[in-house]
C-alpha cells in the first residue's frame, strides 16, 4: 500500500502566499509589539500620590471606610433622633414632636471595630432615598472624628455574593461552551482589565498625554486577549493586525470628532468631579481615551470573525479574489448587524437622560445637538466608522496569507 506524502502545513488554515506575506505580517506585529513596550516604559505612571477628591474623603482626609452591616427593622418615627449614626448598644432614643415624619432603620454593624453593637439610620421620605427593608445586608461608611467619636452613615447595598455569584455563572457557561478557549478568554479579561488598572488609569491619573496612553493600554490588551483566546497562528495574526490598524484609525477620527463637534466632556457629572479635584487631567483627553478602549470590544469581534471566514472559505476557493468576495459578503451582513448593536448599546446608555429631555418640551434639534447627547452620537460614529473600515482591512490581510484550495491532501491507496 502506498501513501502520497502531503504536508498540512497549519491547522488553523491553508499556508500563507510564500514567506514573504508571513514575514511581512508576523514582522510588522513584532515592530507594533516592540513599540508598545517601549511606550509603555516611557508612559509608566509615576504613582505620584493624589489628593482623595473630597466627595470621597472621610473626616481625616483619607479614604472613607466601609464596614457590613444588616437591617434588623424599618419604621417610620420623628425626625432628628440623636441616636442617628451613633454606636447603640440598646434601644435609639426617640426625637420630640413637632420635626415632621421620618423613616428610621435600626442596622446591626457586623464588621469593624464596633462589630455586634447597632446603629440608627435616617432617611426623610421620598423618591431618592434607599428603600431599606428588614433582613436588607448594607455597606456602612464609618467616620471618626477628632474627639474619637465614631458615626455610621448609609453608604450602599451590599452587592459582593450577587457580583461573585454573577461572574461565576459567567465563567462556568463560557467554559462549559467554549472549553479552554473559553477559559483563555476569561484570562485575557483579567489581562485587560489588570492593563486599565495598572497602567491606563494612573498614567491618566498623572496627566499623561490621552492619546499615546489609550493606544499604547489598547494595543496591550490586544495582544493579549486575542492570542490568548485564539491563539498564535496566521488567521489570528491577520485578526490583530487588521484590529490595529482599524483602532489607529479610530484613534484619529476619535480626536477629529472631538474636535469638530467642540465636544468638552463637562455635561458628565463624573468629568466635572475631575474637572474640580484633578486639575491637572485633561477632560478631553479623558474622553478621547474612552472613545478609543471603548471600540476595542466590537472591533476584536468582527476582526476574528472576518479572519476566520476568509480562511475557513480558503479551503474552498480557487482564488483569492474569491476569497475576499466571499468574505466581504459575509462582513456586509456583521457590518449592518453590529453598527445598530452598537448604536442601540450607546442609546440604552443614555436612556435616563433622553426620558428626561422627552418630559422637558425641548425641539428635537436641540436635544441632539447638547452636549451629553452629542457625545453618544459621536461615540456610534467614530466606532461604526472603524467597525466598517475594520471589515475590509481584515479581509484583505485573510485573503492575502490564505492559500486558495484544499489544505490536506488525502492518502491513496
Amino acid at each position: 500500500m502506498t501513501h502520497s506524502h502531503g504536508h498540512s502545513h497549519s491547522l488553523d488554515g491553508p499556508s500563507p502566499l510564500g514567506p514573504l506575506a508571513a514575514r511581512i505580517v508576523v514582522g510588522l506585529l513584532v515592530a507594533i509589539g516592540i513599540a508598545t513596550a517601549i511606550g509603555a516604559v516611557w508612559l509608566w505612571p509615576t504613582q505620584q500620590r493624589v489628593d482623595i477628591p473630597l466627595p470621597f474623603q472621610n473626616s481625616t482626609g483619607g479614604a472613607v471606610t466601609t464596614e457590613a452591616g444588616r437591617v434588623l427593622s424599618t419604621q417610620m418615627a420623628n425626625c432628628g433622633s440623636p441616636s442617628t449614626g451613633a454606636v447603640l448598644t440598646g434601644t435609639p432614643q426617640e426625637a420630640p414632636d413637632g420635626g415632621g415624619r421620618c423613616v428610621h432603620s435600626l442596622v446591626s454593624i457586623e464588621s469593624g471595630p464596633n462589630a455586634g453593637a447597632d446603629t440608627l439610620l435616617e432617611f426623610s421620605p421620598g423618591p431618592g432615598q434607599p428603600q431599606l427593608a428588614a433582613g436588607d445586608h448594607v455597606r456602612l461608611s464609618r467616620q471618626v472624628d477628632d474627639a474619637g467619636a465614631t458615626t455610621y452613615a448609609f453608604f450602599d447595598f451590599e452587592r459582593t455574593w450577587a457580583l461573585i455569584g454573577l461572574a461565576a455563572a459567567f465563567a462556568i457557561v463560557v467554559v462549559a461552551v467554549a472549553r479552554w478557549r473559553g477559559l483563555r478568554a476569561l484570562i485575557g479579561i483579567v489581562v485587560a482589565f489588570a492593563v486599565l488598572v495598572v497602567f491606563l488609569l494612573p498614567a491618566l491619573r498623572d496627566g499623561a498625554s490621552a492619546v499615546p496612553v489609550a493606544l499604547v493600554a489598547s494595543s496591550a490588551i490586544l495582544y493579549a486577549v486575542i492570542y490568548l483566546a485564539h491563539g498564535v497562528s496566521l488567521r489570528t495574526s491577520a485578526a490583530l493586525l487588521g484590529t490595529l490598524t482599524a483602532l489607529l484609525v479610530a484613534a484619529v477620527l476619535s480626536w477629529g470628532a472631538i474636535e469638530l463637534a467642540q465636544l468638552t466632556g463637562l455635561s458628565e457629572d463624573q468629568n466635572n468631579e475631575v474637572a474640580a479635584y484633578l486639575g491637572h487631567v485633561s477632560i478631553t483627553g479623558l474622553l478621547l481615551a474612552g472613545f478609543v478602549i471603548g471600540s476595542l470590544g466590537v472591533l476584536n469581534d468582527v476582526t476574528v470573525t472576518q479572519a476566520s471566514t476568509a480562511f475557513e472559505l480558503a479551503e474552498h476557493a480557487t482564488s483569492r479574489r474569491a476569497i475576499f468576495t466571499g468574505a466581504m459578503r459575509v462582513g456586509r451582513d456583521h457590518i449592518a448587524s453590529t453598527v445598530y448593536t452598537l448604536v442601540l448599546a450607546y442609546a440604552g446608555s443614555a436612556l435616563p437622560l433622553l426620558l428626561l429631555f422627552s418630559v422637558a418640551n425641548r425641539s428635537l434639534g436641540d436635544v441632539l445637538t447638547s452636549e451629553s447627547v452629542a457625545i453618544e452620537i459621536a461615540r456610534s460614529a467614530v466606532g461604526g466608522i472603524a467597525l466598517a473600515l475594520s471589515v475590509p482591512l481584515t479581509t484583505g490581510i485573510a485573503a492575502v496569507l490564505a492559500t486558495p484550495g484544499p489544505t490536506h491532501q488525502k492518502p491513496s491507496g
